[in-house]
Formats: C-alpha cells, sequence, structure tokens
C-alpha cells in the first residue's frame, strides 16, 4: 500500500510539473513536456500493476504518441505522422520532396543508412534546442517550421571573354529558408524562397545583380503511402537527383555537376501539378504536368502585351552554347509565351536486395516548345514564322555507397532530342556560333572515398569525369541553308573535376576543387578554376 500511495504522490507531482512546463511557453518547454509525458506513462503503467487494473486503452495510446514526439526543429518531425523531417516512411515522394527534409530525404532515397559515414560510426548532429523556428524559439504558427541552406563561394577563375585571363572572384551564392507547415494530418504546405548572389536592388551604390526567387510553392495532400496527390503550385520538374536535391551538403564540388548547368536547367522549376508515392517497397513514382519550356532566352522587354515575341530579333532559350539553360518559363504575372503543357515521369529505386544503392530514371515530354509568335530571321532582314518543334529529355542516375567501406560511386546520363530542330530560334538567327543539331546529351561518372578523422569529421576526396555535348549533326534551319553553319566545337565539353569536400558534420561542408576544361574549339574553352566554398543545409 506504501508503494501505491508513492506512485500516486508522484503522477500528481508530475502532472503539476506538467502544467507549469505548459503555462510558462518557454524554450525547451516542448522537450520537457515530452519528457514528463514519458514519466507520466511509464508511471501510469507502473501503478496499474501495483492495483492490478488496466490503463485505458486511449488515454495510454494519446499518452504514448506523446512522448514519441521529438523535440522539433529544421532537421526533426514535430509529429509520429509528419515524415517531411525524418524520411520515415518512404524513400521518395512528398517526404522526400519536402525542402525542410532535402538532408535526410535525399540520403534516405540515395543510401538505407543515411549520410556520409558508415551506420555504425555515424554521430548525429545534436539536437538544436528549442523549438520550430531556426531551432532557436518555440514557432509562432503551430505546425511550421522554418529551415535553411546557403553557399559562398571564392576562387580564381580563366575568363574566356578576357582571353583565359585568370581573376579573383567572390560569390554570395544563395541563401534559402524553407517555410513548411502542417495543415493537418494529411495536407502539408512547402514553399522555397531564395535570395541568389547578394539579393537585387535598384540602387547603383547597392552594387547588387542577383535575384530574389520563389522557387517552390504547394500544397501535399497525402490520401495513402501509395497516392499523394499535389496540388497546382511552383514546384520542381523530377528529373536528375541534383535538380532535386541540390543543396550544397548534397554534392560534393564547390560549383553544381555540369550536366546540371544546361542540359538539366537546375534549378529547374515552373508552374505544375502532380501525383506521387510508392509502387512497392524500394520503388516509388512522381508524375507531374507543368508549363513547358519555351525556346525564348530573351528579357521582357521582348514579350509584348499582346502574349507574342516582339519583332526585330531575339535570343533563342535553347542553344548549341547554353544548352536549355535559358528556357525556364517565367512563373509569374501570366507572362508565359506557349499554352503547352509539359509530362515529367519519375521512378525511384532502392533496392533491398543491394544495400547501399539507389537510383531513379524520369522522361520529360513538351510536344511543343517553339513560343507565340517565334520568327526565324533572314539574311534580307525579312521574318519567317517558325512551325512546331516537340523535345523529350531522358535521364537516368545511380548512387553507390559500398557496404562497410568509404567508396562511393555516382554516375548520370542525359538526352534532349528535337523533332524538328529547324524550327529552333538558333539555327534561324544569322548566328553561326550557336547552332543546334538533333539531340544533346551528356555522362558523368563519379568516385569519392569517404574517410572518418578522429573528431568524427568526415573527409571526402572526389574526382568526377563529365563529357557533354551540344552541337551534334542534324542540323536544319535558315542558318544552316544560308551557310551559317559553323560546328565550332565550343558545345562539345569535357571537364575534370578534383577536390575535396570536409564535413564537420552532415548539415556542413567545407569544399576546395579544381576543374579543367576542355573543349573542341579553335581557341580552346579557357574556363579552367580553382575554387572554395561552404555550404549548409539545417
Amino acid at each position: 500500500m506504501a508503494k501505491l500511495d508513492a506512485m500516486e504522490h508522484r503522477i500528481n507531482t508530475l502532472q503539476v510539473e506538467l502544467k507549469d512546463a505548459k503555462a510558462k511557453k518557454t524554450t525547451g518547454s516542448v522537450g520537457q513536456s515530452a519528457s514528463l509525458a514519458s514519466r507520466r506513462t511509464a508511471d501510469a503503467a507502473a501503478l496499474a500493476d501495483v492495483k492490478g487494473t488496466q490503463t485505458g486503452p486511449a488515454k495510454a495510446s494519446d499518452n504514448a504518441q506523446s512522448a514519441s514526439r521529438p523535440v522539433s526543429n529544421a532537421m526533426a518531425s514535430a509529429d509520429p505522422k509528419d515524415t517531411r523531417a525524418s524520411g520515415a516512411k518512404t524513400s521518395d515522394g512528398a517526404e522526400q520532396s519536402s525542402p525542410i527534409s532535402r538532408l535526410a530525404a535525399a540520403f534516405a532515397d540515395s543510401d538505407p543508412k543515411p549520410r556520409f559515414m558508415p551506420a555504425a560510426d555515424l554521430k548525429a548532429p545534436p539536437a538544436r534546442p528549442g523549438g520550430d523556428l531556426f531551432g532557436v524559439a518555440p514557432s509562432p504558427v503551430p505546425g511550421m517550421k522554418i529551415g535553411m541552406y546557403g553557399e559562398i563561394k571564392l576562387g580564381s577563375f580563366q575568363n574566356p571573354a578576357a582571353n583565359g585571363q585568370w581573376q579573383n572572384g567572390f560569390d554570395m551564392a544563395r541563401l534559402v529558408l524553407l517555410p513548411t507547415y502542417q495543415v493537418n494530418d494529411s495536407i502539408t504546405f512547402n514553399a522555397e524562397l531564395e535570395w541568389e548572389h547578394g539579393g537585387t536592388a535598384f540602387d547603383n551604390d547597392d552594387k547588387l545583380h542577383g535575384a530574389v526567387e520563389v522557387e517552390q510553392a504547394f500544397f501535399d495532400i497525402k490520401f495513402s503511402d501509395y497516392f499523394t496527390l499535389r496540388s497546382p503550385g511552383v514546384d520542381l520538374i523530377p528529373i536528375s537527383f541534383t535538380n532535386l536535391y541540390h543543396e550544397p551538403t548534397l554534392f560534393y564540388s564547390v560549383q553544381r555537376p555540369e550536366l546540371a548547368n544546361g542540359l538539366i536547367p537546375t534549378t529547374w522549376y515552373a508552374p505544375s501539378a502532380g501525383f506521387h508515392g510508392k509502387i512497392v517497397d524500394g520503388l516509388n513514382y512522381q508524375f507531374q504536368v507543368s508549363q513547358s519550356v519555351e525556346d525564348f532566352g530573351d528579357d521582357f522587354d521582348h514579350r509584348g502585351d499582346n502574349g507574342h515575341i516582339i519583332p526585330g530579333g531575339y535570343a533563342g532559350g535553347i542553344s548549341g552554347s547554353e544548352a536549355l539553360a535559358l528556357s525556364k518559363a517565367p512563373i509569374g504575372d501570366y507572362r508565359q509565351l506557349s499554352n503547352q503543357l509539359a509530362y515529367t515521369l519519375r521512378l525511384s529505386y532502392t533496392p533491398s536486395f543491394l544495400p547501399g544503392f539507389a537510383g531513379s530514371s524520369a522522361i520529360y515530354y513538351s510536344p511543343d516548345v517553339t513560343p507565340r509568335g517565334a520568327y526565324a530571321t533572314n539574311p534580307d532582314g525579312t521574318e519567317t514564322p517558325l512551325g512546331k518543334n516537340a523535345m523529350t529529355i531522358f535521364n537516368t542516375e545511380a548512387r553507390y555507397r559500398v557496404p562497410n567501406t568509404g567508396l562511393e560511386l555516382r554516375g548520370e546520363y542525359a538526352y534532349v532530342h528535337f523533332s524538328n530542330p529547324e524550327n529552333l530560334r538558333a539555327n534561324n538567327d544569322l548566328d553561326d556560333t550557336n547552332n543546334v543539331g538533333k539531340s544533346m546529351w551528356g555522362y558523368s561518372g563519379e568516385i569519392a572515398y569517404h574517410f572518418r578523422a578522429p573528431n568524427d569529421y568526415d573527409i571526402v576526396p572526389f574526382y568526377r569525369y563529365t563529357r557533354q555535348n551540344f552541337q551534334t549533326s542534324g542540323m536544319l534551319g535558315s542558318d544552316i541553308t544560308n551557310g551559317l553553319n559553323n560546328m565550332t566545337g565550343s558545345g562539345d565539353m569535357t571537364f575534370h573535376d578534383v577536390g575535396l569536400a570536409v564535413f564537420p558534420n552532415p548539415s556542413l561542408v567545407y569544399k576546395l576543387n579544381y576543374t579543367k576544361v576542355i573543349d573542341h574549339s579553335a581557341a580552346g574553352a579557357m574556363s579552367d578554376r580553382i575554387v572554395a566554398g561552404v555550404g549548409w543545409l539545417w
């Protein structure tokens, strides 16, 4: 009986403590409440044993669920049903695509034992104190979390516009906020707000020539693990691992991998809607309908109020020098130049029979990339309307971390096909240096090795080989008809990247690498670089 009285007294005391903790609403109160709830659950079970009775199932379940909820921050979920940060339920789909969960979810997709070091040696970064808002204060809105990633770069570059002169430079490359709001158990809002290259301003003394962008803004409505509806909004095109997961802690070079800078115009986002989910364990899908890319690479001054390109000449969005880098459609003010929709299907896989392996394959199709009012410019100054031109992109990539070793291998292949290259602006603009053939392609292979330092740092030397060609055979158009068919070789490039990435923990990385660039032009690429950088994600 004395034991029973003591247990009842202890529970009463904990109830008072729990009530006081909730009333204070101080930083850390969430963790304290969870701890108290856990103790309360254990004591209730012990008391039930002493009395020879059972705790009510509903209440016991509620207490257990409360006790299991971790302290919320940018890298942890506030609810067992909220897998946006943990990536525990699926290795792809909504949880994987959610911006806040990029580090955890991306490596849940790529490695059954997440992050960089072997699971047996991995020490997760300590939980940040406090609550949801940057990990330092409780969120002012229940259910809201805000994450962040960014990167800073500096180094020395060869400038091909200055005959290969080496020039030093600095870039506040990007600072990105990742707000996420859990509306209820099935509806989640995700967004990505980005400041690039220091931001933008109108005053000359600010000397800012960057950008402020909304790269993601959408609602996910989850019906089951097999089907989640993604409402109309702004979303990433689900093609290429780097386009979906482009945070600097997820690749080892300072600059993004070369295939993501043209063939796949990372960061590639568009007005879109779709759905995604699990097919079977280890195999996931995503289908998306989006605004098509546009073969238009000029500024808004060349877009007329009538929704057509203004006569007088314009730059194409697809070329033999930039590939698809300038072809993304705008996301605001109804200023798109096409009525066409594009369609993307992605499959991602983490086969259980090959631990440490993950990959994905995707196909993108647009029935017409020719914008409204597109035209060819003829040598006599006349302009001729351009017809339809369908575009298909195929991409496949794989990542393999050899179990129980530090060895990591990555590979990727991208292929772009045009149905009617004679209707590309680059082949009809009187410029003989940027013509495009029937297709573009590129591939890369990368090897890295993870060394565990005594201070638990992950030290990763790496080498990546990339080959890509934007100027293949099959060129057609008025430029070719008029003899302006100059295969410059500048679009046929090889890259050798070698460097070192050092991770004090998986959320922070310091990088240093050298890139040797080779092309087939007469003058040579003259684009080598030695760069250093720091990147973070939390």
